[in-house]
């Protein structure tokens, strides 16, 4: 045991150092190329922080279990929205700009519920079972694509200078953000397997790990790197991240897990579907509710709350 906590505290140290390097890296590149931070973080950060959710699927769907990716990235989204912007919020109001608004956040939702449609009914290649068809996945990897050209494509002039930051050299910054990347994957291994050994040493239900360490394990890298992001006043970037993960996580890691192994819905309920949009939604209303164009701190703890409510929920009906 003493050699868990050992990993766990080694765990804790590089996810703090990772998402550090990580940040400054990521600000130094948007500096130093005229893009926005905000399509930094959807981009680059959003898709490095998504390598734990990546392997992951990408293994379960060669192992043949399909079903797993979609667990995967559905808890993790759900995570991402309403926990980790919930911490984020609360540390530091999160601003919208009018792109967010009319474009990035609707297309999150517009990915999530094609993602349900693609499931429950998609290109009727699995008949009456639910799941994801190879040709359902060629079209969610196709979007993904798409997603990444327009992004780059429309990326530049949203930059805010900041006049007492030194430019970082580009060498630097690719560094930090390697570096950094490889601190959060591997500390948020080590954070999940010996937390995970300490809890079954207690005699912890499996099927509550993973709904609760597992999910959160996965999404350590996002929420380490958002936290960092506001503790900076790099709000925009902490928002990219979020929405950028949870767009690459239905496009690209479902995309490519199906197109390994074509896969049937088994384990994941309507409920847990319907919690992902319902989460893109409540981001999407957050920014006409309380103080306009702002996840404020109230908005904040509500959406800590719904997490929690949710975690109940399952933990009831394992």
């Amino acid at each position: 045991m003493f050699v868990d906590v050992l990993f766990i505290v080694a765990g804790l140290v590089m996810i703090l150092v990772g998402s550090d390097w990580l940040v400054d890296g990521a600000s130094g590149i948007a500096r130093r190329y005229g893009i926005s931070e905000f399509v930094i973080g959807m981009t680059i950060v959003g898709i490095g922080t998504s390598m734990p959710e990546l392997v992951s699927s990408l293994m379960a769907a060669v192992g043949g279990h399909g079903d797993m990716a979609l667990g995967n990235v559905t808890g993790s989204n759900i995570c991402n929205m309403l926990l980790i912007l919930g911490v984020t919020a609360l540390i530091s109001p999160i601003g919208f700009a009018r792109s967010n608004i009319r474009k990035d956040i609707p297309f999150a939702f517009f990915v999530s519920l094609l993602l349900i449609v693609l499931l429950y009914n998609g290109f009727g290649l699995l008949g009456d079972v639910p799941g994801i068809s190879r040709i359902d996945a060629l079209l969610l990897l196709l979007l993904f694509v798409v997603f990444m050209a327009d992004s780059f494509k429309s990326s530049k002039g949203g930059v805010e200078e900041d006049s007492d930051a030194k430019p970082i050299p580009v060498g630097k910054a690719l560094l930090l953000i390697a570096v950094g990347l490889a601190g959060l994957i591997f500390g948020g291994r080590f954070f999940v397997d010996h937390t995970a050994s300490i809890a079954e040493r207690f005699h912890v239900s499996e099927a509550f790990i993973s709904i609760t360490l597992m999910a959160l394990g996965t999404s350590l890298p996002e929420l380490a790197t958002c936290v960092v992001a506001a503790l900076k006043g790099k709000n925009q970037l902490a928002l990219g991240n979020v929405i950028g993960s949870n767009v690459f996580n239905i496009l690209l890691i479902i995309g490519a897990s199906a197109a390994i192994s074509p896969f049937e819905i088994q384990s994941i309920s309507t409920v847990d579907m319907v919690m992902v949009l319902v989460a893109v939604a409540m981001l999407w209303l957050a920014a006409f509710t309380f103080k306009r164009y702002r996840l404020d701190h109230v908005e904040g703890a509500i959406f800590l709350l719904v997490y929690i409510g949710y975690i109940a929920y399952l933990a009831v009906n394992i």
